[in-house]
């Protein structure tokens, strides 16, 4: 989180997005989060006629890699961003000038603690890829007598630095704008900034993304259609990644090649519906740029590169998913509405009748028509923000899962414009299914459920011992929290004593009058309803409590 003093540390930074915000429009969130003293005597700016997700896109552009990847970590919540804004975030690019080569020699030399030498035999000067993280190159890896075609991946120097900074700027930020700007509640900045700084950290350590690697290649061992690259530890660091070269094509090169785009759609679907539901371990950002076309023409091998952003899923939730895409499948509306009910986390009590309606009013209006035109990731994007609207917040890896289908689905649909993905998962499906109530299954569930049990069974006479002695020590306590109670009885006391005071004042007032003293009996019938009318008008102004 953004401190006082990395506040004032970082003026110049903060000035500078004070006024890229003003240029392209956005004056108005400047004003009210005060940066405008920053910027005095800033000009009126008319890049408010553009809409506004071409504005917001500039603006990311503008202010450099950090906030490019933020903005690509919010076009995968169309959950929470309008689709104007997604499909202006879904251009940003994330390429930017290369490092100088004596920068990245340094960096590889620091992080692996030799002269670039002793371990490469080539290192090529010009970089495959430039990123805002890291760049690419290819280069030749020593292994004894021979050497091997590899590449490696290097952070920029300083990147650490400079995303830490604008990290805590953006909680800064974040909080000025749902402090000054109630309305910013519905997008939720803050936990989009917590999701961008979870991100940017797994991404920056590129141990972790070697392990991943190693995983995927572990899962998909026994699938010939599948190839991920090999990692190579002795050349691997915190901030250097070598790794196999997997030489093939891009896949729209591929299919121009005549590499039949039919196959490489369903073998794609088949890798990533294995990879989300069968071992909850998925690439979470399959954009055409990380695939790539290996072997030969007639039997392409899907190969899949920078996993370094990865989703991953319980076994609970895989369940759940199942749950969901079989009642897609058999058009069950009913059954979408419970799972995705399951799924998600209701933050208040729904009106479920309400709820199963709107489910159902948006699922029809993909699953009436035949399969081969359902869209499953837009049906699933749609679903997710009709329970938003109930105050169903859905998991983020949810919403990962469906960015994945959705790109795998864009991708092999423009390949092979005939794709069905509902007919195509349907095989694996059956046999998740059949192999979640198989009696393997049932047997090892049963088997849980027992041990949980008799978990329970053992610590229950010692809770109960416990409970029994803190009795006879005098030591067992119950305590409610009732935080309504304490302003109700006061309420009840102070009407119950004005309805004392002035029923008191009346009686007196009457046996006064029956006494003949007019005078007497008249103050205190006056001071009743002085009283009373001073007791009625106390309520009125100060308002009705909430119950």
């Amino acid at each position: 989180m953004a401190s006082i003093l990395t506040t004032v540390r970082d003026l110049e930074r903060l000035r500078q997005i004070a006024a890229v915000l003003a240029v392209h429009g956005f004056g108005e969130v400047v004003d009210r989060t005060g940066l405008n003293t920053l910027i005095p005597g800033r000009k009126r700016e008319d890049g408010g006629r553009m809409p506004a997700g071409i504005r917001l896109r500039k603006v990311l552009e503008d202010l450099g890699p950090s906030f490019v990847k933020l903005g690509q970590i919010m076009s995968t919540r169309p959950d929470l961003i309008p689709d104007e804004i997604l499909v202006e975030l879904k251009k940003l690019q994330d390429d930017v000038p290369p490092e100088s080569f004596e920068a990245i020699r340094e960096q590889v030399e620091r992080e692996l603690g030799c002269e670039l030498s002793e371990v490469f035999e080539t290192f090529d000067e010009q970089p495959l890829a430039s990123a805002s993280i890291a760049q690419v190159h290819r280069a030749r890896l020593r292994d004894g007598d021979d050497t091997l075609d590899v590449v490696v991946k290097v952070q920029r120097p300083r990147v650490q630095a400079v995303m830490a900074r604008d990290v805590d700027l953006l909680y800064w930020l974040a909080k000025a704008i749902v402090r000054s700007m109630p309305e910013s509640h519905l997008y939720r900045p803050i936990s989009l900034v917590e999701e961008f700084d979870r991100s940017v950290a797994a991404e920056l350590d590129f141990l972790l993304e070697a392990d991943n690697h190693e995983r995927f290649t572990a899962n998909f061992e026994h699938n010939p259609h599948a190839k991920f690259p090999r990692v190579y530890r002795r050349a691997s660091a915190k901030r250097v990644l070598t790794l196999e070269y997997l030489e093939g094509r891009k896949v729209y090169d591929a299919e121009r090649a005549g590499v039949s785009g039919e196959l490489m759609a369903k073998r794609a679907v088949e890798i990533i519906v294995q990879q989300i539901f069968e071992d909850g371990f998925f690439h979470a950002d399959p954009h055409p740029g990380n695939i790539i076309i290996l072997g030969d023409d007639d039997d392409p091998v899907i190969g899949m590169v920078d996993v370094g952003m990865v989703g991953r899923l319980s076994p609970k939730m895989r369940d759940r998913v199942v749950d969901l895409v079989l009642a897609a499948v058999r058009e069950d509306y009913g059954g979408l509405a419970d799972a995705l009910y399951a799924i998600g986390r209701p933050t208040h009590k729904i009106n479920r009748d309400a709820y199963d309606a709107e489910v159902a009013m948006l699922a029809q209006r993909y699953l009436g028509k035949r399969l081969k035109e359902i869209e499953l990731g837009p049906l699933i994007r749609d679903l997710v923000m009709g329970s938003r609207k109930f105050g169903v917040e859905v998991p983020s890896e949810f919403l990962m899962l469906g960015k994945s289908l959705m790109t795998v689905e864009g991708i092999g649909k423009e390949i092979y414009p005939e794709l069905d993905l509902l007919e195509e998962v349907r095989p694996h499906f059956l046999q998740l299914f059949q192999k979640r109530y198989s009696p393997e299954r049932m047997t090892e569930d049963a088997f849980r459920g027992l041990r949980r049990l008799g978990a329970a069974a053992t610590e229950m006479p010692l809770q109960l011992e416990e409970i029994l002695e803190d009795l006879r020590n005098g030591a067992f306590s119950i305590r409610t929290q009732q935080t309504q109670l304490e302003s109700a009885a006061d309420r009840l006391g102070r009407r119950t004593f004005s309805g004392f005071v002035v029923g008191s004042l009346i009686i007196a007032g009457a046996i006064l009058l029956s006494q003949e003293s007019y005078w007497l009996g008249g103050i205190a019938l006056g001071a009743s309803a002085f009283y009373g009318a001073l007791h009625t008008a106390r309520v009125w102004l100060l308002g009705h409590p909430e119950p």
